[in-house]
């Protein structure tokens, strides 16, 4: 019987960073590992803070009863109220437990959101670049996305969001620190964005909900500050995970912090936790819970991705391409050398060199590659060489 048209669709151009990583088992099969410059994933390879293991043996020890058993589907209160002071400090408002809904990661917070806010033909403004899922989540829900171009510097542009709302607009949605380009949206940028929000529900009666995608929080370098979004805009909730601050990608475990400003909150905290129920997730993971709300102040050491960055920013800058400087997150993205621009053919090009990245247009953005720097810094200085002859070979031919 043939699969769902959406789905045979969404296959024939499935995630670009899934396909490269598969490529990168390949290659590395082929040509041994230590030969291939996979950049191709944002799967942190920094151990989790020792904290997490010493907590994960203490709970698992004690095992007390009934502690692997259903909890209320938003999470464990205790967990939510530990992590509402956290989110408080983070966002500038005052949460209570009732505000955290626990998610099974970013991924699954994010489609819980757009399940409860979505009606069938709503929109989902987005900036371009952007994560390429996103618009895989806003289909799952009957929306769709609305792409606008963002600054030269890869800041928002407020003025193209204000052209790209409409009366369907349901949400915008951001995402700082940034996948793919390590972009943290000044303090002014989201007052501004709030401002329009507020005027648009003002002219058409539906104030847009502003949805920040946040697992990259706590990477941020030289001492930049992410700004709050909560304390920013009334209607607005925010998802984050453990995947990145915490190194625990596979565990699935993240929340929901929902304004405590926002109209109807009884009704939006209700369509969540039912999101939670029967998306499948019912729950997210017992254990996860109880273990990130004993690690509120741990995370991993910054500083490692820092000097990767660094160490990679002087492999591109001696090969002579030029990228976006990131001032948070794991990612650089960098601008396809020459004149064409052609992406796809840049990605293939570095392939042959046994270099991996994605191309710009899966992220919306064509004539960029992104790079994610979440591995060994040996890998990075041993790619040099590989990237120079790659870039001079690519100039040589005239793209």
């Amino acid at each position: 019987m043939p699969i769902a048209n959406a789905v045979q669709e969404a296959l024939s151009s499935s995630s670009l960073i899934r396909k490269m990583f598969e490529e990168g088992a390949q290659l590395k099969k082929q040509y041994g590992a230590d030969k291939v410059f996979d950049f191709s994933i944002g799967n942190p390879d920094i151990d989790p803070p020792p904290a997490f293991h010493n907590i994960l043996v203490k709970l698992a020890e004690e095992d007390k009863k009934g502690s692997h058993g259903y909890m209320p589907n938003a999470g464990f209160p205790e967990v939510r109220e530990i992590l509402a002071k956290k989110a408080s400090r983070e966002q500038g408002v005052t949460l209570g437990g009732a505000h955290i809904i626990m998610a099974v990661g970013a991924a699954g917070g994010l489609n819980v959101v757009l399940k409860a806010l979505l009606n069938p033909g709503d929109e989902v403004v987005v900036s371009r670049p952007y994560f390429m899922e996103y618009k895989a989540y806003a289909a799952n829900h009957g929306g769709r996305l609305i792409e606008v171009d963002s600054l030269p510097d890869f800041n928002l542009n407020i003025p193209a969001i204000a052209a790209g709302l409409s009366e369907k607009t349901a949400a915008v949605l951001i995402n700082s620190p940034h996948n793919p380009t390590g972009r943290i949206y000044p303090e002014e940028t989201i007052a501004a964005l709030a401002d329009v929000l507020r005027n648009h529900g003002k002219k058409t009666g539906r104030f847009p909900y502003l949805i920040a995608d946040e697992p990259y929080r706590e990477i941020a370098y030289n001492q930049i500050r992410v700004p709050p979004i909560l304390s920013a805009y009334e209607e607005s909730l925010v998802v984050t995970s453990y995947s990145k601050s915490l190194s625990l990608p596979g565990e699935r475990i993240g929340y929901i912090a929902v304004n405590p400003g926002i109209r109807d909150q009884d009704q939006v905290l209700a369509a969540l936790i039912y999101g939670t129920r029967v998306l499948g997730y019912v729950n997210a993971p017992a254990l996860m819970q109880r273990i990130v709300a004993e690690l509120t102040d741990a995370r991993v050491d910054v500083e490692v991705y820092a000097r990767r960055r660094d160490a990679f920013k002087k492999v591109l800058d001696d090969a002579g391409i030029s990228y976006a400087e990131p001032e948070g997150a794991f990612y650089l993205f960098a601008q396809v050398p020459g004149t064409s621009g052609d992406d796809g053919a840049f990605v293939n090009h570095l392939k042959k060199h046994l270099i991996l990245g994605v191309g710009g247009r899966g992220f919306g953005k064509p004539g960029w590659v992104r790079f994610a720097y979440c591995v060994d810094e040996g890998v990075i200085t041993a790619s040099a060489g590989a990237f120079k002859k790659a870039a001079a070979e690519w100039q040589a031919a005239g793209f």
